[in-house]
């Protein structure tokens, strides 16, 4: 009962992604097969993507040239996102704050309790780190001459859904050996217990599966569908339910940001991502807070321009996960196994750890699948549930009363329970590494010190010695030296794509 034959079904992000995770790592075994499955008629999402920096070290683990990823996926650089009016405008005027990718404390020195103790008046990212700076000043992570994958500060991407689908297509076909299919699957066939073990289509007859990886969106096809795995609805606690989404075109002479912006409106959240030649602009919103028609208008306000000469799209968000993502011979990956709203960049980042560890446990008989799966939707479930505790901690943490949806985020019945249990916590304790104590943990410490104090969150101020804070003192002048250098080093964000196009970057 080997493991031979594994189809993957849907393209997109998610099943090249699995294709390049599965062939990199399985490449060495001669008896195994990797098809992908792609229905010529179904679109994928496609509206344009943000990144976390975990995504730079599967593409550079695949073999990927930076410079090629660049020059074909309209990429631009992520150093942040960028949170404004997410607190009250009225007692904190235009507010903003960066959850950045660098790391918090870049020499070591862990500066949260001097900050908290002598200077929580001052913004909490910039007091820490100089890459906010960076990012107001429209500056490159990086330099022409800074070999690839590596920066001056840590970094993710901005990219063309799309242009990343096909550029990934291709890398696996080419590199992997993993085999390209167009058609429609109209049925599968499962054995006694309940395995598929073939798959039907319209064209091309039908296809012996040991493994089915299941990438075929918001459907579940296979997963929800044909194998009847149940949904978890995380809808009470994450209430946006809906975006209406837009492409901007802009001029080749407009600066581009390098990080998301995100701006907070009366029942939702705007997101605005730049790439080179256009934006990509989202409006996310709750459908029981605010009408199609007015979330419209919102979206035009923002944009400044009529949206009846560009195509806007109305996409419905189902927020949860399957209740196993690994049910029999079927993984889920992508948004067949869950789904929540794009306001970290979850998907990708889901996508990407649920596929790596997918590869790193693959079954090589069917004898090793129950014992397999469960530790897998074990870690996967326990990365659902963490990311749904992060993203509720950027509403519930709002101090805005300017509508029924900030204060209907703001009810304990919509809080999990976990989240609550660290929020009290942290009121009376300063959080530290060791409040993370999963391996699994998808996003950690200095993930939550960037949100919890960008959101002015209020926490026991520490007792400090003298000689911390002698420490600490020269660590900011030594901070401030540091924001000067490369204030004057970086280029341009659209300069360094311009030449990175021209000339590449080194190799490492």
């Amino acid at each position: 009962m080997e493991i031979n034959n594994v189809v993957i079904v849907g393209g997109g992000t998610a099943g090249w992604l699995s294709a390049n995770h599965l062939g990199l790592l399985l490449a060495t075994n001669s008896q195994l097969n990797i098809t992908l499955i792609e229905s010529p008629n179904i679109p994928s999402i496609g509206v344009g993507e943000g990144t976390v920096p975990a995504i730079k070290k599967s593409f550079e683990k695949f073999g990927i040239s930076e410079t090629d990823l660049v020059r074909e996926c309209d990429v631009t650089f992520k150093q942040s996102i960028k949170f404004a009016n997410w607190l009250d405008k009225g007692k904190h005027g235009d507010n903003y704050y960066h959850h950045l990718f660098d790391y918090p404390f870049p020499f070591n020195q862990d500066l949260a309790p001097y900050w908290l103790a002598k200077h929580s008046h001052k913004n909490f990212s910039d007091y820490v780190s100089m890459q906010g700076d960076i990012c107001d000043l429209n500056l490159a992570p990086k330099t022409i001459l800074t070999p690839e994958y590596q920066g001056i500060t840590e970094y993710a991407y901005h990219l063309d859904a799309k242009k990343l689908a096909s550029f990934l297509a291709k890398h696996a076909v080419n590199h992997f050996g993993v085999r390209h299919v167009r058609t429609e699957i109209k049925d599968v066939a499962l054995d006694e217990a309940g395995n598929i073990v073939q798959l039907i289509t319209n064209s091309m007859g039908t296809f012996a599966v040991d493994m089915v990886i299941d990438c075929s969106g918001f459907s579940s096809y296979f997963l929800g569908g044909k194998l009847g795995v149940k949904y978890i609805d995380k809808s009470d606690q994450l209430l946006t339910d809906t975006a209406l989404t837009v492409q901007v075109p802009v001029k080749s002479t407009e600066h581009i940001p390098s990080y998301t912006i995100s701006t907070a409106h009366q029942s939702g959240w705007i997101w605005d991502i730049a790439l080179t030649e256009r934006r990509g602009v989202g409006l996310v919103y709750s459908a029981q807070h605010l009408s199609e028609i007015k979330a419209e208008e919102k979206l035009q306000k923002y944009v400044g321009k009529n949206l009846d000469h560009l195509d806007v799209r109305k996409i419905p968000m189902k927020v949860g996960y399957r209740e196993s993502v690994w049910h029999k011979n079927c993984v889920a990956i992508g948004l067949s196994q869950g789904f929540v709203e794009p306001l970290e960049a979850t998907s990708i980042l889901l996508t990407d750890f649920s596929a790596d560890l997918l590869a790193k446990a693959f079954p090589n008989t069917m004898e090793e699948l129950p014992i397999l799966s469960k530790r897998y939707n074990k870690r996967v479930i326990y990365a659902w549930e963490r990311v749904i505790d992060f993203i509720k901690l950027h509403y519930c943490l709002s101090d805005r009363t300017d509508s029924d949806f900030w204060l209907d985020n703001k009810l304990p019945s919509t809080i999990p329970d976990s989240l609550l249990e660290l929020l009290e916590y942290w009121k009376v304790q300063s959080p530290t590494k060791e409040d993370f104590f999963s391996k699994f943990e998808v996003f950690d410490v200095e993930n939550y010190l960037y949100v919890l104090y960008g959101m002015k969150f209020n926490t026991k101020k520490p007792l400090l010695t003298k000689e911390y804070e002698s420490q600490a003192s020269q660590q900011i002048l030594q901070l401030d030296k540091a924001k000067k250098q490369y204030a004057t080093e970086l280029p341009r964000h659209r300069e360094l794509i311009s030449k990175i196009k021209q000339y590449g970057l080194q190799k490492l």
